[in-house]
């Protein structure tokens, strides 16, 4: 199987969010996850996308594509 690579955005949670980071993928909708620092965000969401592709295969869902490009708002 052909490795894809997805864009992770990384985003701060607040302490009422219960601190840490959030890392979400824009190209997998509700695909996410968190960590106490940014790397262990990163990592965790690893293990996310795997589980979001092999739930949609299982469902016959398309895989879209990794976006080429991530426009960043602030």
């Amino acid at each position: 199987m052909t490795r894809l690579t997805y864009p992770v955005v990384i985003e701060p949670l607040s302490e009422e969010e219960g601190g840490g980071f959030l890392a979400r993928v824009p190209d997998l909708p509700g695909c996410m996850s968190d960590g106490e620092t940014p790397e262990e965000a990163v990592a965790n969401v690893q293990d996310a996308i795997g589980a979001w592709l092999e739930a949609a295969t299982d469902h016959g869902r398309p895989i879209p594509a990794p976006s080429q490009h991530l426009a960043l708002a602030g």
